[in-house]
């Protein structure tokens, strides 16, 4: 037991000696970089892209001037096994959460019958090399928000048996069984049902997502769980005080777990520059509650998306401020212990330098020229990640 408690920090601390500054050339690193990503079966652990198949009825199959990724873009830049979100906003209630839910993934499944040449379904780490290892896209599913199971164990399981892995515990708002990190708390973290939920998911082989959850939640998850966690789209508070960051304490428990910390790459996310705009925003979400039910809901939901991430808005972050991110983390957490997780199509400011996911080579040379490893890297951009699919899945 003290070995595992320690090794974290004993990771960590060989970490802050091996980074340093310009460790590496910057021509060096970028084709160092390239060479990587030419071979690399990336992970990024949340994608919000699946809203722009749904609400803007976009084709990804093909390069798009819009938007953060398309499949030609996952490709190009290795990052061959994306965590597709089916996000619900939290104005869908009970029943109404589910029929979205069943929407998104029907989308999804269109997306998988039209290009199977391109993408197909992974519900293992095994299904992702197999899939990756045959030139396409290996999508795995998850959910982002307990509500979405309307309060019930058999709709998880269902959601399960349609090829679904992951499940963020919350969203943006409190449900019936747990606290999120941007409401009020009124459960004092986890109920008795939400212990359930995580013992289910862990039954199941569903990565429990603690992004979005509030504090203590986080610890009442990880007293619970057997198996290890995931912050899928969330990063340092220690540099950015939002919410959904997590703070140093949090990270070195994650690791101790054996989860990781996907590094978002909102502009409010990485740079304190950006974070009074970001808690702004996420306030007028939380606030948003219309009184609609059925396709009156979905139009609802669809002009609010588009007008919220139709149109990338200026922020004063920088490429810089991600991978600061990424290098506080591997500090705290031990490089075993963070990876990816962009956000991509779910933030509308990102930093410069990082404005898609093609630009991704250009982040790994700037970790490269921090002393990184090629090594280190590889686990960051999805070995990491790829490692605890298998750990819950079982394969």
């Amino acid at each position: 037991m003290l070995a595992r408690r320690t090794w974290p920090c004993l990771t960590a601390a060989i970490g802050l000696v091996a980074l340093g500054p310009a460790a590496v050339p910057a021509q060096d690193a970028a084709d160092r970089a390239r060479r990587i990503h030419a071979s690399l079966i990336g992970v990024d652990s949340h994608i919000d892209t699946l809203q722009r198949v749904l609400n803007g009825n976009e084709d990804i199959s093909h390069r798009l001037s819009r938007g953060h990724v398309d499949l030609p873009r996952l490709k190009e830049a290795g990052m061959v096994a994306p965590f597709f979100a089916l996000w619900v906003p939290t104005f869908y209630k009970g029943s109404e959460a589910v029929r979205r839910t069943l929407q998104l993934r029907d989308a999804m499944q269109m997306v998988f019958d039209a290009h199977p040449d391109q993408i197909e379904l992974a519900t293992t780490a095994a299904d992702v090399e197999r899939i990756a290892g045959a030139g396409k896209i290996a999508a795995v599913l998850t959910l982002e928000g307990g509500h979405q199971i309307a309060d019930d164990l058999a709709v998880l399981r269902v959601y399960h048996r349609l090829g679904l892995r992951s499940m963020t515990l919350t969203h943006f708002r409190n449900n019936n069984w747990a606290d999120a990190s941007t409401d009020r708390p009124v459960h004092n973290g986890l109920t008795d049902f939400g212990r359930q939920v995580v013992r289910e998911m862990n039954r199941l082989g569903m990565i429990v997502d603690i992004s979005h959850v509030s504090d203590k939640t986080f610890y009442d998850t990880l007293a619970v769980t057997s198996k290890p966690v995931i912050a899928s789209h969330s990063s340092c508070r220690a540099l950015s005080d939002v919410p959904r960051n997590m703070t140093d304490d949090m990270i070195r428990a994650l690791a101790r777990n054996g989860g990781v910390i996907g590094i978002n790459f909102g502009a409010g996310f990485v740079s304190a520059k950006d974070a009074g705009a970001l808690r702004q925003r996420i306030g007028q979400a939380v606030a948003t509650e219309p009184d609609l039910v059925g396709q009156a809901l979905d139009e609802f939901a669809r002009a609010d998306y588009l007008k919220e991430y139709g149109e990338m808005k200026p922020a004063a972050a920088t490429i810089d401020d991600a991978v600061a991110q990424v290098v506080h983390a591997v500090r705290i957490a031990g490089v075993d212990h963070v990876g990816i997780g962009s956000d991509w199509d779910g933030i509308n400011m990102v930093p410069t330098g990082l404005e898609d996911v093609s630009k991704m080579p250009a982040l790994t040379a700037k970790l490269l020229e921090r002393g990184l490893s090629e090594e280190d890297v590889r686990k960051i951009l999805g070995g990491n990640l790829l490692r605890v699919l298998r750990a819950v899945t079982g394969r």
